[in-house]
């Protein structure tokens, strides 16, 4: 039986050097956040950029909700990927870093595309379906130990065959390790069996960057 490719470094390099290029302003988000320390790890790894850059595309998917913004990269690079009267609706509660990511949004001329919610993501949820919202594709990658709250509630503002994509459930390889129980370790593995054994969908998870899962509603 073949085995997945241990990434190293060189590869990850390799890969992008032969992969689609990111736009001049996706790069300048790269930039701006390895100026940040500890925290840059929320951004997306490039990988993932191209994985939701080809699924939006081959889906022909035209309206996103997007649970933790961050400085943006997630989110421009799924704009991009949108057709010129696609939509995206983004939520953070972080109003400083949702300024940082508009501004981002606006030199990339992808602000007219992309709706920022401020505010507590559970509540904008609501808010969403209770407005009668539907979206072709659910990003989520936001405070773990709410998975299963925004995945439930998103799942009510997705069709049949529409996705939901969740970020970290590798969670750095360490729901492997059965000796690691710290707290979002276990949540995260809680989290993959729950949507594992979810009738309501089918799941696959790919080892892009931390690991998404990709949920298609049945």
């Amino acid at each position: 039986m073949g085995s997945n490719l241990p990434i190293t470094k060189e590869i990850e390099n390799y890969i992008n050097s032969h992969s689609l290029k990111l736009t001049p302003i996706q790069n300048e988000i790269i930039s701006y956040n390895n100026k940040l320390g500890e925290i840059k790890k929320m951004q997306i790894s490039i990988s993932q950029c191209h994985f939701l850059n080809l699924i939006i595309k081959i889906s022909k998917i035209k309206n996103i909700l997007e649970v933790g913004t961050f400085t943006g990269l997630s989110t421009l690079t799924m704009s991009l990927a949108l057709p010129s009267n696609g939509k995206l609706i983004t939520l953070d509660k972080n109003s400083v870093t949702n300024k940082v990511a508009y501004d981002f949004f606006k030199k990339a001329k992808q602000d007219n595309k992309i709706s920022s919610i401020t505010g507590n993501a559970l509540k904008s949820l609501a808010s969403l379906k209770k407005d009668g919202n539907k979206f072709n594709l659910v990003f989520i990658d936001a405070d773990k130990e709410n998975y299963k709250n925004y995945y439930d509630q998103s799942l009510e503002l997705i069709e049949t065959n529409d996705l939901i994509i969740i970020d970290n459930v590798l969670w750095h390889g360490e729901v492997a390790d059965k000796k690691n129980q710290d707290k979002l370790t276990i949540t995260i593995r809680e989290f993959n069996s729950y949507i594992e054994h979810d009738k309501r969908v089918e799941c696959i998870i790919v080892p892009i960057g931390d690991g998404l899962a990709v949920c298609r509603k049945l």
